[in-house]
C-alpha cells in the first residue's frame, strides 16, 4: 500500500510567468519592442496568441510564446520545435542539445554554466546555439564567479531567435506550414488561458 501512495501524480509545473497578458507586458515591458501589436484588457494568451498568429505578422506569435512562458518551459517548447524541424543536426549541435537537455532534467547553475559556454563560443549561430543561450540566461549569475545576471528578456529572445531561425532554414515551400506546426505546440500550452 506504501507503494501506491508514493507514486502519486505531481501537479503540473506552471508553464506561464503571469496569469494574464497585460500582466506580462507590465513585468517585461521590453516585449514590446519586438511585438508591434498590443493585448487588448485582460485579453488570454491563447486568444492573444491566435490574434498575433492571424495577423499579418504571424512570427511575432513565437516571440509571444517565448516571452509568456517560464524559461523552463520555453527552453522545452523551443527545443521540441528545432529537433522536430531539423532531426539531422550537425554534431555541435547535437553535443548541446544534449546539454540543453540535460539542463531540462537537473536546471542547476553548473549545467546552466556548461550550456552557456558551449554557445558563446560556437563558431556559429544555429537554432542549437541560440537555445543554448536560452538556458545560459534563464536566470541566475552568468559564471560561478560572476554576480552579473542578464535581462529577464534575453532568455526569451534567444529562445524566439532560434525558433525563428529553426523556421528560416525550412525550404521556402514549408515555411508557411513550419510556423503553424511551432504554433499549434505553443497553443497547446495556452489552452487553458
Amino acid at each position: 500500500m506504501d507503494d501506491l501512495n508514493s507514486e502519486q501524480t505531481l501537479p503540473p509545473a506552471r508553464a506561464i510567468r503571469f496569469d494574464r497578458v497585460n500582466e506580462l507586458y507590465a513585468e517585461m515591458p521590453e516585449i514590446g519592442k519586438f511585438i508591434e501589436t498590443p493585448p487588448e484588457d485582460d485579453e488570454g494568451y491563447r486568444g492573444f496568441l491566435e490574434r498575433l498568429r492571424a495577423s499579418s505578422t504571424p512570427e511575432e506569435a513565437v516571440t509571444f510564446t517565448a516571452f509568456a512562458l517560464q524559461p523552463k518551459a520555453g527552453i522545452k517548447w523551443g527545443m521540441e520545435c528545432v529537433s522536430s524541424l531539423i532531426p539531422d543536426m550537425a554534431p555541435e549541435d547535437t553535443k548541446l542539445m544534449n546539454l540543453i537537455s540535460e539542463w531540462l532534467d537537473d536546471t542547476s547553475s553548473e549545467n546552466r554554466w556548461k550550456t552557456l559556454e558551449l554557445a558563446l563560443f560556437a563558431p556559429r549561430r544555429s537554432p542549437a546555439v541560440y537555445l543554448g543561450l536560452g538556458v545560459g540566461w534563464s536566470g541566475g549569475p552568468l559564471a560561478p564567479n560572476d554576480l552579473v545576471t542578464v535581462p529577464p528578456w534575453r532568455a526569451p529572445r534567444a529562445i524566439s531567435s532560434a525558433v525563428m531561425r529553426a523556421v528560416g532554414q525550412m525550404r521556402t515551400e514549408h515555411r508557411g506550414e513550419s510556423l503553424d506546426f511551432v504554433l499549434d505546440r505553443a497553443a497547446g500550452l495556452f489552452r487553458l488561458n
